[in-house]
């Protein structure tokens, strides 16, 4: 089975320019989650408590710290996870685009 996340939007703070480290910023996150569906489930409302959560908590520097860290514990708390792919966009941090950064992990290997 998949799970289909899309425009999960929220604020928090990520980054590393100084004001970005003031003041919260939206953040988009798309992921899909493929899993072995046996007789239990994977609850998606608590995959996007737990996304949530954990950004605003953690207030990541970097992008690709947070899509580390996410996927620890998303493997971490739901463990019939096989692959994540996740994607983080800032689509206000530059003028005229947005910008994202996506990791595929494949827990299998």
């Amino acid at each position: 089975m998949t799970i289909h996340i899309q425009d999960l939007k929220f604020q928090c703070i990520i980054g590393i320019l100084d004001f970005e480290r003031i003041t919260p910023q939206d953040v988009i996150i798309n992921l899909e989650i493929d899993y072995d569906y046996r007789d239990d489930f994977i609850n998606y409302a608590k995959v996007v408590t737990l996304i949530k959560s954990d950004m605003i908590k953690n207030k990541f520097l970097l992008l690709e710290e947070a899509l580390d860290d996410l996927s620890l514990k998303l493997k971490k708390e739901f463990s019939t996870i096989n692959k994540l792919n996740l994607k983080i966009t800032k689509p206000s941090i530059l003028k005229g685009c947005k910008v994202s950064v996506s990791n595929f992990y494949n827990f299998n290997s």
